[in-house]
C-alpha cells in the first residue's frame, strides 16, 4: 500500500469542502440577487449623467465709469448688501447737482405761474371798469348827437356843433371797441395761465414732476456708482481690475449662493415613462463618494430635450438623419441640511437613483402651484423722494399756491 497516496487524500477532501462551500456562497448570492431583482425590477431609474446646478448671480454695472475700489476676491463669502465694487462718482455727483438746481428753478418758475393768476385777474377787473366808463361815454355821445340833430332843423344849433357831436361819437365808439379788445385779451391771458395751473398744486405740476423725475434719475445713478451684493454667497469669476473703464452691462464677477443648489439629471427618454414629481431620489457625489449619500425629490421634469435647446439644434428633417436617444433634464431638489453639512459646487458630477414605485405625482408642475423667486436688493428711491420733498418745500416757502 502506497503511503504517499494516503497523505494526499485528506488535502483533497479539504479542497472539495472549500469548493462546495464557495459554490454554496455564490448560489446564495445569486438567489439573493435574483430575489432583489424580482422585487425591485422596474422600480428604479438611475444615471450618472447628472450635475450640480445653481444660481450664478452676475454683478454688472448699470452705468459707465472707472473702477476705484474692489472689496471682494474669488472664493470670498459676501453678505447681501455688502459693497463689492466702486466707480468714480464725480460725473454722477455733477449730474445730481445740476438736477437739484434745475428742480429748484422749476419750482420757482411754477410758483410764478400761480402768482400771475392774481395779476391777470386784477387786469381783467381793470378792463371791465374801463368798459363800464367807455360804455357811459358812448351813451352820452349818442344822446348829445341826437339832441343836437333834433334841434338843428330849427336852427337852434349850428351845423358845426352837430359835426363835433358826430366826431365825439366816433371817438367814443373807437375807445369802447379798443377797451373791449383789451378786456378780451386780458381774459384770454387769464384763461391761458389758469390752464397751466388749474387742478394741481406746485408739487404736482407737470413741470415740477418732470424735473423731479430727472433728479430721481440722477440720484439713483449716483447710488449706482457703488455695486452691492444682491444676495449672500461666494464670489467667483472676478474679472474686474482697478482703474478699468467699464461700460454698463459688463460682467465684473459672480456671486453664487451655495445653499440654493439643485441637481440636473439627464435621463434617457425611455427612462421618463414612470417618473413623477415628488418621487424620492438617492444621490452620490463623486467629490465625497458613497460614504456621503444625498437625498432629494424630483422637483420638475424638463419640457424639452437637451438637443432641442442646444446652440445648434439637430435638423432631423435632413436626408442624413441618424436616430439618437435623447435626454431630458430632470430637476432634483436636495435636502438643505445635507447640503449644509457637505457643501457642493456648481458643475460637480452626481450619480442619481430615482425610486419610481410611487406613481401618485404628476409629470408636469401644476399651473396653480406657487413659484418661489430669488429676491435681491434694488435701488432705493425712498431717499430720493425725501430729498425731492425738501427741495420743493425750500423753494415754495411756507405755503403752496393753488
Amino acid at each position: 500500500m502506497d503511503h504517499s497516496a494516503e497523505k494526499i487524500i485528506p488535502g483533497q477532501a479539504k479542497r472539495k469542502t472549500a469548493l462546495i462551500a464557495l459554490t454554496g456562497i455564490f448560489s446564495i448570492a445569486a438567489v439573493a440577487y435574483g430575489v432583489y431583482w424580482i422585487i425591485n425590477n422596474g422600480k428604479h431609474e438611475d444615471t450618472d449623467n447628472a450635475y450640480v446646478a445653481g444660481n450664478v448671480v452676475q454683478i454688472t454695472p448699470q452705468i459707465s465709469g472707472t473702477v476705484t475700489s474692489i472689496a471682494a476676491q474669488d472664493t470670498d463669502f459676501v453678505h447681501a448688501g455688502q459693497s463689492l465694487v466702486k466707480l468714480d462718482g464725480a460725473d454722477a455727483q455733477i449730474a445730481l447737482d445740476q438736477a437739484r438746481a434745475q428742480l429748484a428753478q422749476t419750482v420757482r418758475e411754477v410758483r410764478t405761474l400761480y402768482s400771475n393768476n392774481a395779476a391777470f385777474k386784477a387786469n381783467v377787473s381793470l378792463r371791465e371798469a374801463e368798459i363800464s366808463r367807455s360804455s357811459n361815454e358812448l351813451t352820452r355821445a349818442k344822446e348829445d348827437l341826437a339832441r343836437r340833430q333834433s334841434v338843428a332843423e330849427i336852427g337852434a344849433v349850428s351845423k358845426e356843433e352837430v359835426q363835433h357831436a358826430k366826431a365825439s361819437l366816433i371817438s367814443a365808439q373807437s375807445a369802447h371797441e379798443a377797451t373791449l379788445a383789451a378786456l378780451n385779451s386780458a381774459k384770454e391771458q387769464l384763461a391761458a395761465n389758469k390752464a397751466l395751473t388749474d387742478g394741481v398744486h406746485v408739487a404736482g405740476h407737470p413741470n415740477v414732476m418732470r424735473a423731479a423725475a430727472k433728479f430721481r434719475e440722477a440720484f439713483v445713478n449716483a447710488q449706482r456708482t457703488e455695486m452691492l451684493a444682491p444676495v449672500s454667497g461666494y464670489v467667483a469669476r472676478r474679472s474686474v481690475q482697478l482703474g478699468q473703464r467699464i461700460q454698463a452691462g459688463t460682467p465684473l464677477m459672480a456671486v453664487i449662493p451655495l445653499e440654493q443648489l439643485w441637481v440636473d439629471a439627464n435621463f434617457k427618454e425611455v427612462q421618463l415613462r414612470k417618473m413623477r414629481i415628488g418621487q424620492h431620489v438617492n444621490l452620490v457625489a463623486d467629490m465625497y463618494g458613497k460614504n456621503v449619500p444625498y437625498h432629494g425629490t424630483i422637483e420638475g421634469l424638463g419640457v424639452g430635450t437637451g438637443a432641442a435647446f442646444a446652440l445648434l439644434p439637430a435638423q432631423n428633417a435632413t436626408g442624413n438623419w441618424i436616430k439618437v436617444v435623447q435626454r431630458v433634464p430632470v430637476r432634483i431638489k436636495l435636502d438643505p441640511k445635507e447640503l449644509q453639512e457637505h457643501p457642493l459646487r456648481i458643475g460637480l458630477s452626481m450619480v442619481v437613483d430615482v425610486d419610481i414605485a410611487d406613481q401618485s405625482g404628476k409629470d408636469l408642475v401644476s399651473t396653480a402651484a406657487s413659484t418661489k423667486t430669488t429676491e435681491m436688493t434694488v435701488s432705493n428711491t425712498t431717499a430720493a423722494d425725501e430729498e425731492i420733498r425738501k427741495i420743493i418745500a425750500a423753494n415754495t416757502g411756507t405755503h403752496q399756491a393753488r
